[in-house]
């Protein structure tokens, strides 16, 4: 018979919040693969709990998820642990499932701790809908590419973000989306837990100085019907838009889409106006 692939779930900062049923099964696998394997020792050590471990982590991945998957024709247990959190979820995971599942093994999720959905329902903002999309790139200018391409969706942004990068991210979220509602999730669970809330400029001045692991959650895009007057033209227009925290290519975008134009015809009437 073929083995089973647990993805268990472990807290992401408070051990209270270790499930009876994640404890269970880290106890009855065969092994447990995770990212740190002293790291996860300790975790082990505080549930009494003494199964094997091996490497998993994004430079082996490969490599172990063929081990791993020949353990599983084999019959054997295998549960995938994070450092925090679910596997899978921005950590080693998506591999090992794939291997699991083509070989025919039985796949089972163990819930637990996510900090990016934890984030979205302290937030204050819309929970019917929402987007993850993990962390932004770090350089400004492809992490701007990247907030033009979801600015539009109809749900809640959600991104990790590091404590060096926060204030950056916060400053090009403001200068594409516009200045829209926002939280900050800072230290999950953990003793310094805080949730900063506010438009994305009140949030950066607050982050200045702050440390720990973040999770950035942005207000959707709101298709809303805005009173332009007729008589401005493009480059007035675009000055309205850029006093409000609008960068100029999403500012573009807006316009076209008021006039009912495309974007190139848009930025050819802005130079011409400009002659």
């Amino acid at each position: 018979m073929l083995g089973t692939l647990y993805l268990v779930a472990t807290p992401i900062g408070n051990l209270q919040d270790m499930t009876f049923r994640a404890v269970e099964v880290l106890s009855s696998a065969d092994v447990i693969a995770c990212e740190d394997t002293r790291h996860t020792r300790k975790l082990l050590n505080a549930f009494e709990i003494s199964t094997k471990l091996v490497s998993y982590h994004e430079h082996n991945e490969g490599e172990r998820a063929d081990e791993l998957g020949r353990m599983l024709s084999d019959g054997k247990s295998i549960a995938v642990v994070s450092d925090a959190g679910t596997p899978g979820i921005n950590d080693p995971g998506f591999r090992i499932v794939q291997k699991a599942i083509e070989i025919g093994a039985n796949v089972v999720p163990i819930p637990g701790a996510v900090a990016f959905v934890n984030a979205v329902i302290v937030s204050g903002l819309p929970t019917d809908s929402f987007y993850f999309g993990g962390f932004l790139p770090s350089k400004t200018g492809d992490r701007k590419k990247r907030l033009r391409e979801v600015a539009d969706i109809p749900a809640t942004l959600v991104f990790y973000e590091t404590p060096h990068r926060i204030v950056a991210a916060l400053r090009d979220a403001r200068d594409v989306l516009g200045d829209r509602e926002a939280a900050v999730a800072r230290e999950l669970t953990k003793m310094h837990e805080e949730i900063v809330r506010g438009k994305l400029s009140e949030i950066e001045k607050v982050l200045a100085e702050a440390r720990g692991e973040m999770v950035l959650v942005i207000d959707r895009h709101r298709d809303e019907t805005v009173e332009v007057d007729p008589e401005l033209s493009i480059s007035q227009r675009l000055a309205q838009l850029e006093a409000e925290g609008v960068d100029q290519k999403a500012a573009l975008k807006m316009i076209a889409k008021e006039r009912g134009i495309g974007k190139s015809e848009a930025y050819r009437l802005l130079q011409s106006e400009k002659q």
